[in-house]
Parts: structure tokens; sequence; C-alpha cells
């Protein structure tokens, strides 16, 4: 079971983006990808959004998302979403086997 939180940054005159981008320049976006559990940590622009960046955030278990939220990362994280003003909304999913009658729609 992995779980993934989709998380919605949205700002004002591209600071969403330029979060995301200071994100990966600063080493911050890497060093969470190498926490214990982290399965995926990426970031996404809405083609029919400028203003909102999507990150895609999934982890082996809660147990990991705690620990990453226990982490010195979320004083960077936080301290960067105030720098550009940011708000969230959020979306979390649990993982789930792709039923047979639907895998034959998925092209690998």
């Amino acid at each position: 079971m992995a779980i993934t939180v989709n998380l919605y940054y949205t700002g004002k005159n591209g600071d969403a983006r330029k979060f995301a981008e200071e994100m990966e320049a600063s080493g911050t976006a890497d060093a969470i990808r190498a926490e214990a559990g982290n399965l995926k940590y990426e970031y996404f622009f809405p083609m029919n959004d400028p203003e909102t960046v999507l990150l895609i955030d999934s982890w082996e278990d809660q147990a990991a998302i705690d620990a990453h939220h226990a982490s010195p990362m979320m004083g960077a994280l936080a301290e960067l979403r105030e720098k550009y003003d940011l708000h969230m909304r959020v979306e979390r999913f649990v993982s789930a086997e792709i039923p047979e009658t639907e895998s034959q729609f998925i092209r690998k």
C-alpha cells in the first residue's frame, strides 16, 4: 500500500513556479526524495493555470509520512511557502491493485 498526496500550491505572479524551482535548485526536493519511504516527489505545471503547481508526493506508508513531517525538512518547506505566500489544496489517495477488468486498458 502506498499513500499519495497531491498538493496544489497556488500563488501570484509566478510565485508557485518559483517555489518549485527553488525547491529543486536548493536540493531540498532531492533531500526529500532520499528520505526513507519516499516513492515519488515530483512537481507538475497545469496547462490551464499558470499560478498553480502540482506536487505528487508518494510514500510507502503513514509511518514514512509521519517521519517526514517530524523532520527538519518541514521547517525549510514552511519557510519557502511563506516566502512565496502560497496557498494549498490537498488530495490524498491510498493505492489499490488495478482490477483485471481495467488492466486491458493500460498500455505498458
